[in-house]
């Protein structure tokens, strides 16, 4: 008898070839989570994750699911038990819990929320090295907030999106775009990009952050988001943010 098995993640992106097990690279945080489980069970059995993050990009509060063989353990000794077969990777699972075999870490989930974070100051990070995006220059924050307000809602995001997204159809819905200003002292002001929806096209999150740091910089006017939004065109959109910066923070279900 197997049960099926929810579990909460953390992980530092920035030693990894992304999320996907893949056969030509390593490591990747499938694959290690799967050789732990491995170690656990002497099983080789497949998670399903809520979302594939790119290499580089961080999570808080990433979800995956699992059918485990049956077994006397209670959550916490179970996730303590995966833990311990992670070590030394910087992967650590937060939570375990038993859900019904209909529940479907992906499928399921009814919303995300990405954070994006910039660190403005003129010397580079050393305590943050590879988990926040470093820009010397001032940022006018009130003219991308502006901006962000042309991305909420219903729309087809193609200039926002990878060229290799596999996604079917373009068109999301932007629930959050939240920028958060944070004096940390020191010459050092961080900047938090918050954005919630109940999904994501490849790359979206950093093509839109990246497209605002270029109303922030002056290059573009807010009203320009609008008008590369209207495009449905990538080349007329910005660059796209480095993946450091970004976390895929709590996921709704």
């Amino acid at each position: 008898m197997m049960q099926r098995w929810k579990f909460i993640i953390e992980y530092d992106g920035g030693p990894f070839y992304g999320w996907q097990r893949q056969d030509d690279v390593s490591p990747t945080i499938q694959g290690c989570i799967e050789d732990a489980i491995f170690g656990y069970c002497q099983q080789r059995l497949t998670i399903h994750a809520a979302g594939r993050t790119d290499a580089g990009v961080h999570a808080r509060g990433q979800v995956f699911h699992v059918d485990l063989p049956e077994r006397d353990i209670t959550p916490f000794e179970l996730h303590k038990a995966i833990n311990a077969h992670l070590m030394p990777h910087p992967i650590c699972v937060l939570s375990a819990e038993k859900v019904h075999d209909n529940f479907h870490a992906r499928f399921s989930a009814t919303n995300k929320l990405y954070t994006y974070r910039v660190h403005r100051r003129s010397g580079p990070p050393v305590l943050e090295s590879g988990r926040v995006w470093h820009l010397r220059r001032d940022l006018d924050v009130d003219a991308m907030r502006e901006a962000a307000k042309h991305l909420l809602g219903h729309h087809d995001f193609t200039t926002f999106r990878d060229t290799d997204c596999q996604s079917k159809s373009p068109e999301k819905t932007l629930d959050r775009l939240d920028i958060e200003t944070i004096d940390l002292g020191y010459g050092l002001t961080e900047i938090r990009f918050h954005l919630e929806a109940r999904s994501f096209l490849h790359h979206q999150v950093r093509n839109m952050v990246g497209t605002l740091t270029w109303v922030g910089d002056g290059k573009w006017k807010p009203a320009d988001v609008k008008t590369a939004l209207d495009a449905r065109d990538r080349t007329k959109g910005g660059p796209t943010a480095p993946a450091e910066g970004l976390y895929l923070v709590r996921i709704d279900y």
